[in-house]
């Protein structure tokens, strides 16, 4: 069984490959570990190997394992976020990747001026339609950036979306294609975003020839989540 160094090796040298395929250089791509359920020990193991960013998805695992493990990597949230846990995001997270409305986001900008901190989001997009993802419909981004632009303590940096699983790794490039798109169309309306975070174990490197700089893989180096 490979251990969790060899497993991120292999995804940072994949990582490596994607994006020279795309003409890119690899340090545009940044790895979120996806830790959710994974034990502290083997977070550390994967720290130790060289993941500097880890990527969780329930506010309270998170805290714990903060707690536990510090503040020697970043640390994100990608997960649904409800809006009565938006207290304790602010201050537990560097970049959260899912701020999918507009009260989500008003109660962040509320929580993050108590802190007197300014925080870094990412809109979640919905592109597949699938009413068991979370995210806000694509024609509803554009009105909830210009809102969230407006707001003193949150920092708008990107979009994310996750698109249907998928066999085969190449459908899933439609979707990587649309939310590349609906970030040059916002910048083109005065929204300037830098980040795009897409692509998970299955379909990271399809994700990174269309543009991704976050891209979020779990299984590929922790192995099998536990249920």
């Amino acid at each position: 069984m490979s251990t969790i160094r060899e497993n991120y090796l292999n995804v940072m040298q994949r990582i490596e490959k994607a994006s020279q395929r795309a003409g890119r250089d690899p340090k545009e791509v940044k790895l979120v570990a996806v830790s959710k359920t994974v034990e502290v020990e083997r977070i550390r193991e994967a720290i130790d190997a060289g993941v500097s960013i880890l990527g969780e998805n329930y506010v309270q695992e998170a805290r714990k394992k903060i707690e536990e493990i510090g503040r020697q990597v970043e640390w994100h949230f990608i997960g649904h976020l409800q809006t009565n846990k938006a207290k304790y995001a602010v201050r537990l997270f560097d970049l959260i990747h899912s701020v999918d409305s507009l009260p989500l986001a008003e109660e962040l900008d509320r929580r993050a001026q108590k802190e007197d901190q300014i925080i870094k989001v990412m809109i979640e997009v919905n592109l597949s339609g699938e009413a068991s993802k979370f995210g806000t419909q694509e024609e509803k981004a554009f009105e909830l950036a210009k809102e969230i632009c407006r707001m003193k303590n949150l920092s708008l940096v990107g979009l994310m979306t996750m698109p249907p699983y998928f066999d085969s790794p190449e459908l899933s490039r439609p979707y990587f294609i649309q939310l590349r798109q609906l970030k040059e169309r916002l910048e083109k309306e005065g929204i300037p975003l830098k980040e795009l975070s897409m692509g998970m174990s299955n379909d990271f490197e399809i994700a990174i020839e269309e543009g991704a700089t976050y891209v979020r893989v779990g299984t590929a180096i922790f192995g099998p989540r536990k249920v």
